[in-house]
């Protein structure tokens, strides 16, 4: 499927939410433009026309006015070409199609808006506005100096500017001439309550940047400077601050939008609302954001713990004298499309899909590792307790009566036929010659333990990764990492010989297994209260 029947498909199928409300309808240069009228003058069609021929004094005083209470927020994200305004849009929106983003100059060449709505209500809370990069603000700085007049204020030398030949674009003009990307910046600027400056922490601060923060600043309206990128070693945001407060630009905040913080988010709502005289729509988005991350991060345990369940209630039963091997790889196999169909669960509940646009974690190979490997138990730190007798079993083949008492066989057989533990306890079956098989304790620790990891990523991965090779934790290690630094640190949810209650409780229940009776939903509800339960301790 290529990559733009998938983003028709995820809009004609996304979820309604916080976290889904980009908006997707295609905007037109008629009059009958389905845009409102309070930003119709200011967004811009795909082919850089304008929406509105009114003059452009008469645009200006009708879009802009001050944000009262109740009004939804109109926030302009602008800043130099390439510092990932884009990208930041994003990770805000958890959409990995809204825009386009790539490690080249000018992505952006129109305004683009966005929504973010009331998850509960449907209330519009802010509009975003994506807007293009500033390629020349020293060129413009300097046309301002020569025509137009220092003593007018700055939104009318903006103005001024607006209504000139320069800022309309056209084949008349040479490419020195041609400021028709900054004028879209300032038509929405002016057109807009506040901005946030996008600066890219990697850069040093230069003229141009300064030149910048000059023109915003005549537009009139609260500008807050975003750091991103800020994960980089080559950060300069001491030399950025210093820079900043020379110009009266006191609050600023972090967002890595490929190394994403939930509490930086939250951090960035805070100091914009501290900027505005009514700021309850700010103060509503960051309590309904707040309460859907936490949803969020239950409903993701939740995932994790029925898959769990579901895994440790498999069951066959072969008689004493078959060969265990065919049921056992068929086992395995279960076993894997269970954990690839929970993984992608994951990734559509934090808004990731498969896809050409963003790189998901699953591409990393830690996630691509078969759990029936043996080296991958050792890279986890996690033994099994089968001992010397498991290698001998590797080289003598599978023994029925051996069978009944090795209890790692993950280890047993060298990731052929692992992760099966053979239970032939009850008199019952000793007399009937029946054999039970079931996942071993450490294949449930190793899922368990690799589940966790994957939730730990997905929470701090912003949107606009391209990359699977990305950074997915902010200065911390997966568990896999952590034991290869150190093999005897332990950084399983709990030793491998203490499975959960839960998962103790779900051996006897094979009802509860889709992958034993097939019944799917039917072993869904069965194993629902005890999911909730296990979902607790995961956390």
């Amino acid at each position: 499927m290529n990559n733009d029947n998938k983003k028709e498909n995820y809009e004609h199928n996304k979820p309604a939410g916080l976290f889904a409300d980009k908006a997707y309808e295609a905007t037109s240069n008629t009059a009958n433009s389905t845009l409102k009228s309070a930003v119709t003058e200011s967004v811009e069609t795909q082919d850089n026309q304008p929406l509105s021929t009114e003059p452009l004094t008469t645009t200006i005083s009708m879009t802009r006015k001050t944000i009262a209470s109740g009004e939804p927020l109109k926030l302009a994200v602008v800043g130099h070409t390439n510092t990932g305004k884009t990208s930041i849009l994003r990770t805000l929106l958890r959409d990995v199609y809204f825009g386009e983003v790539k490690n080249e100059a000018a992505t952006t060449r129109h305004v683009e808006q966005a929504k973010l709505t009331d998850s509960q209500t449907g209330e519009v809370l802010v509009v975003l506005y994506d807007t293009p990069g500033l390629e020349d603000a020293s060129g413009l700085m300097d046309w301002l100096e020569d025509n137009t007049a220092s003593r007018r204020d700055g939104i009318e030398r903006l103005q001024q500017f607006l209504a000139a030949d320069i800022a309309q674009g056209g084949d008349a003009l040479n490419s020195n001439e041609d400021y028709s990307q900054e004028a879209k910046v300032i038509r929405q600027l002016l057109a807009s309550d506040m901005a946030i400056y996008v600066v890219d922490a990697r850069e040093p601060v230069l003229g141009k940047y300064k030149d910048e923060l000059a023109i915003l600043s005549w537009a009139a309206i609260p500008v807050m400077p975003v750091f991103n990128f800020t994960d980089s070693q080559d950060a300069n945001i001491d030399e950025w601050q210093t820079m900043l407060a020379r110009r009266n630009l006191h609050i600023s905040t972090r967002f890595d939008s490929v190394a994403f913080e939930f509490e930086d988010e939250m951090r960035l709502w805070q100091n914009l609302a501290t900027m505005l005289t009514h700021s309850e729509m700010l103060e509503q988005l960051m309590a309904r954001r707040t309460e859907d991350w936490a949803q969020l991060y239950d409903e993701a345990n939740i995932i994790i713990a029925d898959f769990l369940l579901n895994v440790a209630s498999f069951v066959r039963e072969i008689s004493e004298d078959d060969d265990p091997m065919p049921v056992l790889q068929q086992m395995q196999e279960a076993v894997r499309q269970s954990e690839r169909a929970m993984q992608n669960n994951l990734l559509n509940l934090y808004k990731f899909y498969d896809n050409d646009v963003a790189a998901t974690p699953l591409e990393l190979k830690a996630y691509q590792q078969d759990p029936f490997d043996p080296e991958l138990l050792k890279s986890y730190g996690i033994r099994t307790t089968s001992g010397a007798a498991a290698g001998a079993l590797l080289g003598l083949g599978i023994d029925a009566a051996a069978l009944g008492t090795t209890l790692g066989l993950g280890a047993a057989i060298g990731g052929i036929a692992g992760g099966l533990l053979s239970n032939t306890s009850s008199i019952a079956d000793r007399i009937t010659g029946v054999k039970r098989l079931y996942i071993d304790p450490a294949t449930l620790t190793l899922l368990a333990t690799r589940s966790i990891d994957l939730l730990t990523a997905l929470r701090h991965r912003g949107h606009a990764a391209i990359d699977a090779t990305q950074l997915l934790y902010k200065g911390e290690k997966s568990s896999i990492e952590q034991s290869l630094d150190n093999e005897s640190t332990t950084v399983t949810p709990w030793p491998t010989h203490k499975l959960p209650s839960e998962l103790k409780k779900a051996r006897g229940k094979p009802q509860w297994s889709s992958l034993s009776s097939g019944k799917s939903e039917q072993a869904q509800l069965l194993r629902a209260d005890m999911a909730w339960s296990l979902s607790v301790k995961l956390q």
